[in-house]
């Protein structure tokens, strides 16, 4: 298979793997009423099995997951726990109380947090770094899938066979995909390793599945390395908290989204789906992709004014369009006026997650990934739809049942402060990338992970090894 043919290849396997990844949330908040129903639950328990139960030990088990993947075999890894969450997805269509299915719903996210940050680190061991904004961003176009099947197909999989038939169905791709991944993927630390035996004459150097971690140059940094590396990383720091700060407005609103047409239009949630999946899907895969795009097009290897850009299309889309919505009173103005604004605020995630993997050594790239994971997750779908909840149970007073509407409307302004840290980040990032670019990891990115593609890599690697073993 051709490099090119190849990396589009695995892109798109990562891809459906993303996809299937989100699908089982969307499906569950379809289907949380009939959950209640059948199982005799509290909407307290329904919140602590699908918010933080959910996130704690997603975000938590992310780092030592995102800890083997920088030194072990990142295809093994998601593919093993990419069959995991499938296994636990179908398990909650067998679940006869609250304590099974919450313990089910911890499986779920203990699997599904190997899914990302292994993928971001193999992504950009495949594409150089004019190339990583598109091709993370085509990447990032998996929540786009998931909110397409998760609230059309889930919700007619639930209509016909019952919300556990359709948890088994849905569980049903991953396994594909698993295997998929497992046999059709490689590991580009095992193909150099063992090119690099075999030019050394090695007998032993047959296997396909050997571990990368042997003779490889680039050693895995420790724990504390790592944390004093990223802490010092004014850059990282400052997406970081960018991102974080995004997550946790984006978790607020989109957790109450549906609820605020319902109270404030009289949507019923069978239209709210429709007109979510269609505006939802469309507006993020276009932004998504038309990020990543101009990124690699017209601002490739200047990410100081990716990050200016980025902080003026938030001020525009999150802060101004979002504002809008919740002044409108016409239904299909504050839809279309949704879809523009989540056009805008998509464009952002493919350059965003490109320059997390450039500003941060080859190894470690699925921690940073994890860390970020770790950080936005906690805040956001741990924190912000409690906090949208509790300003619009304080506004109830004053505004009734159009609470919600002035409570949504309040936390928009809140998405400057993620400008104000994307601009601090355009002043920081040469600076930042001058200092990796010149350690000795970079030299390393350069034969395996840095600006040239995968399969123009392999002869520069093969010298650095080779020159060490003799």
């Amino acid at each position: 298979m051709a490099p090119k043919i190849y990396r589009s290849y695995l892109l798109a396997i990562l891809l459906v793997i993303f996809a299937f990844n989100y699908v089982d949330r969307f499906a569950l908040g379809l289907v949380l009423e009939n959950i209640k129903g059948d199982l005799h639950l509290s909407d307290t328990q329904l919140g602590l099995m699908s918010g933080i139960a959910f996130a704690l030990f997603y975000s938590l088990m992310g780092i030592p997951i995102a800890r083997w993947a920088d030194r072990g075999n990142r295809v093994t890894i998601i593919a093993l726990t990419t069959a995991v969450w499938s296994l636990m997805v179908a398990l909650c269509g067998r679940a006869m109380n609250f304590s099974q299915l919450l313990l089910i719903r911890i499986g779920v996210g203990v699997g599904e947090a190997g899914c990302i940050p292994p993928a971001h680190s193999l992504i950009a061991d495949y594409f150089s770094r004019a190339e990583r904004p598109r091709a993370v961003a085509t990447y990032m176009q998996g929540p786009t899938l998931s909110v397409v099947i998760g609230y059309l197909l889930a919700g007619w999989l639930n209509d016909y066979y019952g919300w556990r038939m359709m948890f088994v169905l849905l569980s049903l791709p991953g396994v594909v995909m698993a295997i998929l991944a497992y046999f059709t993927l490689r590991e580009p630390r095992v193909t150099t390793l063992l090119a690099a035996r075999r030019a050394a004459g090695d007998p032993g150097s047959g296997t396909t599945r050997a571990s990368p971690m042997h003779g490889s140059r680039a050693e895995q940094p420790s724990l504390k390395e790592l944390y004093v590396a990223l802490g010092r990383n004014a850059t990282f720091r400052h997406l970081l908290i960018a991102y974080s700060i995004v997550s946790f407005f984006n978790y607020g609103i989109g957790n109450w989204q549906p609820t605020f047409f319902v109270r404030s239009f009289g949507l019923t949630s069978g239209e709210i789906g429709r007109w979510f999946a269609v505006v939802y899907g469309l507006s993020t895969f276009l932004g998504v992709y038309l990020g990543g795009e101009w990124a690699s097009r017209r601002a490739a290897l200047d990410e100081p004014r990716q990050f200016r850009i980025m902080a003026a299309a938030n001020v525009v889309f999150n802060v101004a369009l979002w504002s809008l919505i919740y002044l409108s009173r016409n239904r299909y103005v504050a839809f279309a006026l949704m879809g523009l604004s989540n056009f805008g605020s998509a464009a952002i995630y493919g350059p965003l997650f490109a320059a997390f993997q450039t500003l941060v050594q080859p190894r470690m790239r699925a921690m940073s990934i994890a860390i970020v994971y770790l950080f936005s997750n906690l805040i956001g779908m741990g924190l912000g739809p409690l906090a949208v909840g509790a300003m619009s149970d304080g506004l109830r007073p004053l505004f009734g049942d159009e609470s919600l509407r002035y409570a949504l409307l309040g936390v928009c302004p809140g998405y400057l402060l993620v400008s104000w840290h994307l601009w601090k980040a355009s002043k920081t990032v040469k600076r930042d990338l001058d200092v990796i670019v010149g350690s000795e990891a970079i030299a390393d990115e350069s034969c395996m992970g840095g600006d040239e593609p995968i399969g123009q890599r392999t002869t520069l690697n093969l010298k650095v090894v080779t020159n060490e073993q003799v």
